[in-house]
């Protein structure tokens, strides 16, 4: 890695990048060095080959308690002043634009991002993890979507992100709400796809999956990703033309082979990792 950062730790093995969000003693909470630093984290990641999967998780108990509001507020309130003040407005929308930023980065990246949740999910917890292409979680996380108790409309993806999740009726009830919701309803709702018994479970079944994508080819995972974010807004057909002229332009022909080839010798294909940089 080309540079350090104060609200994450790094580790990458087999292709596969660990983030872990710092401040257990808060709870992870974001402050300034978490907003300022992950859209430069991202964009650093998404220009290392080497790197075919993220996982991002918590330290500590928790993985986020959302927005440090006893750090960030003094910062906010210093540029929302009233309506007349256009310029402070200017200055509050620009802010919400960069704290946007980091969150989008996650879901337009080539690279799969999985959030492994354990303990409290809040805010803009919730917010980041719907930029994840999957989630996971143990038995014990708690998800809330509370900007509403706080007087703030969610604003930096989960109203974007959570109905092609979970819906629209259940992004609602949580926006509207800011309720707490067990594991069992992130599950029940495909907010998550698996729930673990242990936060130990959970990492471990979290890299395993990692390691499993990062596996494969990255040109076909990465394609992948960017057809089914392509055709999120678009028709059946129009999702049909845009993966067939992907293929059609960048499929690797020497990996094809690979796997086939495997396939019929029953073993594990070595792939191109150095040749395989994505679309």
């Amino acid at each position: 890695m080309e540079s350090t950062y104060n609200a994450f730790s790094l580790a990458i093995t087999d292709g596969v990048m660990t983030v872990t969000l710092l401040g257990p003693g808060n709870g992870n909470a974001m402050g300034l060095d978490f907003w300022k630093e992950l859209p430069l984290l991202m964009d650093e990641i998404n220009r290392m080959d080497d790197v075919r999967c993220l996982v991002f998780r918590g330290s500590g108990d928790h993985f986020s308690y959302g927005l440090n509001i006893p750090e960030m507020m003094p910062h906010l309130s210093g540029v929302a002043g009233d309506n007349t003040q256009v310029q402070q407005r200017m200055d509050l929308m620009a802010q919400i634009q960069q704290m946007q930023s980091g969150f989008q980065k996650m879901y337009e990246s080539d690279k799969p991002v999985i959030a492994a949740v354990h303990g409290w999910c809040i805010g803009g917890g919730v917010n980041m993890i719907a930029a994840a292409d999957i989630r996971l979680c143990s038995r014990e996380a708690k998800f809330s979507l509370r900007e509403a108790k706080l007087g703030i409309t969610p604003d930096i993806g989960a109203l974007q992100f959570l109905p092609l999740i979970i819906g629209q009726g259940l992004t609602r009830e949580m926006a509207f709400t800011g309720a707490d919701y067990e594991a069992t309803f992130a599950e029940r709702a495909g907010l998550v796809n698996h729930v673990y018994e242990t936060p130990d479970a959970l990492f471990e079944a979290a890299d395993q999956l990692a390691k499993q994508i990062a596996a494969n080819p990255s040109g076909a995972v990465q394609g992948a990703k960017r057809v089914l974010n392509y055709s999120i807004s678009k028709s059946i057909d129009e999702g049909l033309q845009y993966v067939a002229s992907l293929n059609s332009s960048q499929l690797q022909m020497d990996d094809i082979s690979e796997a086939m080839q495997a396939t019929l010798e029953k073993r594990q294909a070595e792939f191109n990792k150095k040749r395989n940089r994505g679309y």
